[in-house]
């Protein structure tokens, strides 16, 4: 580690580290790593995470493990696995050739146990979770004492033999650490540190019938990987005496130093993994990948890019205190990744036919169109025109309000791209709903320039009749209507304040022809509508596209008053 000097605006994790640099603790060396459970599916909290850990190591020149806490088969799976791998590189992160499983030191971890019991610091306890959690006390009494606590090792050591050979019945017996039942710190009054379970693991098949507990297979695993600065979120900060005591009772080689940052959290969001898995068992999402779950899978599909989710971690920063983050924000990110990026197209959500009356019935003309106004690198287009168009229902109005600059009786308009056109009549159906808008234009106008000295105040995005590709589009909104669905009121779960209008499908959307080819994740912008992505389920015959994100924050508290 050389040249490494403190700045600023460092966070107190990168200061922490700069401290520990100067005075060379651990020979100089950073050490992180992401340890996640292959539980479920990776979520925007997760996201941070890995942002932190993995660029921690990036900025000092260190490396980052990615390490499979696999230590509860029951409900682990290599789908998640999988899904995990996929989501860290897709992040834009690469752990190189360390890539590791809590499961690859069972062995050790077991060897630690049994140095503990025979140290008199852990012994086979026979008490039911119930009686278990009854013997822990509260954070105002104390704990009492197991019946089984001062067994003999030798005891001990044959129970625990015999409980890894798989001679006992699951909840019949546990390997407890003989720390201090009075402790005011809840999680050192003899903590569980293996328990039965017979499970096929994923890894490691049948040889396992008992499985060490997250706080002791975490810390070891640290220990055995050289791990410096193990980064936890806040709620392991209560873990930590624990954490030190294990690498401290069998004196480690290695004892990495666990520091604790606020964990993200997001409004309108839940990031529980229990809930998630509900959300997906319970079909009130298609999957993990819905776009509408905060998972990183769900966030692709939907359309935001590694770099708009990075940027957001960035600009959340690393705090000490747990704090909630606006969703407008990721929001805000990927509209300025998009920007850059996303080529502009012409698409109808809702078609009102227009019909240009003294335009040429059987003229197509190939209009040119920027594909990027921030890139002008990007070039032009060609866009078929014609007589007949297909514009937004909300595009024209009858009887328009004040401000109203869009198509109204009387009233010009420009065309994007295109001419300027005058709105002369339109047509209803029998109900009253209006089916076409007649309009003149100005042929002398092509490109949308108006005479000297005229002003047009109204522009509107169009798609022609004749080459209109039918689109699919799939219009997302927030999970939840509230806030903060974890706050439930009595009676009611996080369920009921899921958003009934998260989902909209507009099955007879109009798309520019170019569209034809696109391919999945493909990101677009349709232009005054937001940005728009391949759905992956799209195919030849059925084109989808997922809203990423609106063109504004539309949970705003803006005026409505009609304009553009």
């Amino acid at each position: 580690m050389e040249n490494v000097t403190e700045k600023p605006s460092l966070d107190f994790l990168r200061a922490k580290i700069v401290e520990d640099l100067k005075v060379n603790k651990n020979e100089g060396k950073v050490v992180t790593r992401f340890p996640p459970e292959p539980n479920g599916y990776l979520h925007i909290g997760h996201a941070k995470s890995i942002c932190l850990n993995f660029g921690i190591a990036r900025d000092f020149n260190g490396r980052c493990h990615l390490r499979f806490d696999d230590t509860n088969p029951a409900k682990e799976d290599v789908e998640y696995v999988d899904s995990i791998m996929e989501d860290v590189k897709w992040l834009g992160f690469d752990w190189g050739n360390h890539l590791y499983y809590a499961s690859d030191y069972y062995d050790a971890l077991c060897n630690y146990a049994i140095e503990l019991i025979k140290k008199g610091k852990a012994y086979v306890c026979e008490l039911t979770s119930d009686e278990m959690r009854d013997y822990r006390g509260t954070l105002t009494e104390i704990g009492k004492e197991s019946p089984h606590r001062n067994r003999p090792a030798e005891e001990n050591l044959d129970l625990f033999i015999r409980m890894k050979n798989g001679e006992f019945e699951e909840g019949t017996k546990v390997l407890r650490a003989k720390i201090d039942m009075s402790s005011p710190n809840v999680h050192m009054r003899d903590p569980v540190i293996y328990r039965i379970k017979k499970a096929h693991h994923h890894r490691t098949g049948d040889k396992w019938c008992i499985y060490p507990m997250y706080d002791f297979a975490h810390c070891f695993s640290d220990s055995i990987e050289g791990i410096t600065h193990s980064i936890c979120t806040l709620e392991f900060e209560i873990h930590r005496p624990l954490y030190d005591w294990f690498l401290d009772e069998l004196n480690v080689a290695c004892h990495p130093q666990q520091i604790e940052f606020a964990r993200l959290n997001i409004n309108y969001t839940v990031m529980s993994k229990r809930k998630l898995l509900q959300l997906v068992k319970e079909n009130h999402v298609k999957n993990w990948d819905d776009p509408r779950m905060p998972t990183i899978s769900g966030m692709r599909r939907r359309g935001y890019t590694p770099e708009a989710i990075r940027a957001f971690c960035d600009k959340v920063g690393v705090a000490k205190r747990e704090n909630v983050i606006d969703l407008s924000l990721l929001e805000f990110c990927v509209r300025e990744d998009l920007n850059k990026t996303a080529p502009r197209v012409m698409a109808v959500l809702n078609p009102l036919k227009l019909i240009i009356d003294n335009y040429p019935d059987d003229l197509v003309e190939e209009l040119d169109a920027v594909n990027n106004p921030e890139d002008l690198s990007a070039g032009t287009r060609k866009v078929p025109f014609s007589k007949v168009l297909y514009i937004e229902k909300d595009d024209f109005k009858e009887v328009a309000p004040k401000k109203y600059f869009r198509l109204t009786p009387g009233q010009e308009v420009r065309l994007r791209y295109a001419y300027i056109i005058k709105c002369e009549s339109f047509v209803k159906d029998t109900s009253g709903e209006i089916t076409e808008v007649h309009c003149t234009y100005d042929s002398s106008t092509r490109g949308g320039n108006p005479p000297e000295g005229k002003k047009i105040k109204g522009t509107i995005h169009w798609v022609a009749e004749k080459s209109a590709l039918d689109v699919e589009v799939r219009l997302y909104d927030r999970l939840f209507s509230k806030e903060n669905p974890d706050d439930v009121e009595e009676g009611k779960t996080f369920l009921d304040y899921m958003n009934p209008n998260s989902l909209e499908i507009l099955s007879d959307c109009k798309a520019e022809p170019g569209l034809k080819n696109v391919k999945a994740l493909e990101h677009f912008q349709f232009e005054r509508l937001g940005y728009f992505t391949v759905d992956k389920d799209s195919n030849y015959d059925r084109i989808i596209f997922n809203r990423t994100v609106a063109l504004k924050d539309t949970w705003a508290k803006i005026e409505s008053s009609g304009n553009n």
